[in-house]
């Protein structure tokens, strides 16, 4: 079965491997070991740096992006992303009972997370689904941008959004509606990390086309795992992770800093030999990386709905062993979810309505 998921012959395996590492910590952080301390990080930057990487690597020197045929790109997003996330979000909607009109519309359309209201999200994790939908739909016009000026104009276009954003969060309705939501919420707020991504990706095109892509030594890891580090440790140590009175200390860090280390981070997995990559390259994390969509999306529902109110009185005095049992369902679940729904009606789609693979290299971690 792993043979048939074509695990380890990604072109970039070490970046499924991340996904599958992310999705955990994002686990761990919901459902907590205990330890004797507990440190809260935002890990989301790993995701929206691969995706802004992702998409672009994938699509920017694309015939079909360039000529504006853009249908083959939207089904292929949509095939990607909707399919579990509609199963998940109505499983979740019958379990909470909640059919209001206006609760199954933001749901359903993936607006949801423009609102801040947190009793309007069915799965709360979902709200960086509706983050990754925006980039995808401005996807287009930055690659435009980017072919037509340079990245630059591109990455200007995603501030001035960014100030639009913030001007719409002054005005006296809940869409966007603070400061502070626009920056942990939005893909407003978060723009520049997947523009650090698409800054990559263009690096990693352009060194293909040298023929140059393998480095020697591992300082590129190292230094992105340093700068991750360092910036980490500055949230932690000023006790700013949830501190609404230093919000613009954590949202400079986390969304406008972090980011280049991870950038970084990416560069040398792809282009240098290291222990690090081989790791994140074993295929049980390549498999863990192709289910972390599905992971992501059900593990709260899992956490809420199943193991809280039926599986934990039966693990009194053994938490711990409570939560990895936990974690270890959520992933089978996940599989099983993977195996006989997301990936089969992925490309049930994509073949119905004649949306195909672009012609690269197999990327497992694309999402």
């Amino acid at each position: 079965m792993l043979s048939s998921l074509k695990l380890g012959n990604e072109r970039f395996p070490a970046l499924t491997g991340i996904r599958a590492m992310g999705a955990a910590a994002v686990f761990f952080l919901h459902l907590s070991l205990n330890i004797g301390f507990k440190v809260s990080i935002d890990v989301m930057a790993l995701f929206f740096v691969l995706s802004g990487f992702l998409i672009f690597y994938i699509y920017y020197e694309n015939t079909a992006v360039k000529k504006w045929l853009l249908r083959q790109y939207f089904i292929n997003r949509f095939a990607r992303i909707y399919p579990v996330y509609f199963l998940l979000v109505t499983i979740a909607i019958l379990i909470r009972h909640d059919f209001r009109p206006l609760f199954l519309f933001k749901n359903y359309t993936l607006t949801h997370a423009l609102f801040q209201n947190l009793a309007d999200r069915a799965i709360q994790p979902s709200w960086s689904i509706t983050v990754e939908e925006c980039f995808y739909l401005l996807a287009p016009l930055l690659m435009y941008l980017v072919t037509k000026f340079n990245f630059y104009v591109s990455l200007l276009a995603g501030a001035v959004l960014m100030c639009i954003a913030l001007f719409i969060s002054t005005l006296p309705f809940s869409l966007l509606h603070t400061f502070r939501f626009v920056f942990a919420d939005t893909f407003f707020g978060h723009f520049f990390e997947f523009f650090c991504g698409i800054y990559l990706a263009l690096a990693i095109l352009r060194k293909e086309k040298k023929g140059k892509v393998a480095l020697q030594g591992i300082k590129y890891t190292m230094t992105g795992i340093a700068g991750i580090l360092i910036a980490i440790g500055i949230l932690v140590a000023s006790n700013n992770m949830n501190d609404p009175k230093q919000a613009t200390q954590f949202f400079l860090i986390n969304n406008f800093i972090l980011p280049i280390p991870v950038a970084v981070l990416y560069y040398g997995l792809m282009c240098e030999k290291s222990g690090i990559a081989t790791f994140l390259s074993f295929k049980w994390l390549g498999l863990m990386g192709c289910t972390s969509y599905a992971f992501y999306l059900v593990h709260t529902m899992i956490i809420e709905f199943v193991a809280t109110p039926f599986i934990l009185p039966y693990f009194s005095g053994y938490y711990n062993l409570y939560v990895m049992a936990i974690f270890i369902l959520t992933q089978i679940i996940a599989f099983g979810i993977y195996i006989f729904y997301e990936e089969p009606l992925n490309k049930w789609i994509r073949k119905k309505f004649g949306a195909q693979k672009i012609a690269r290299p197999e990327i497992n971690a694309e999402r």
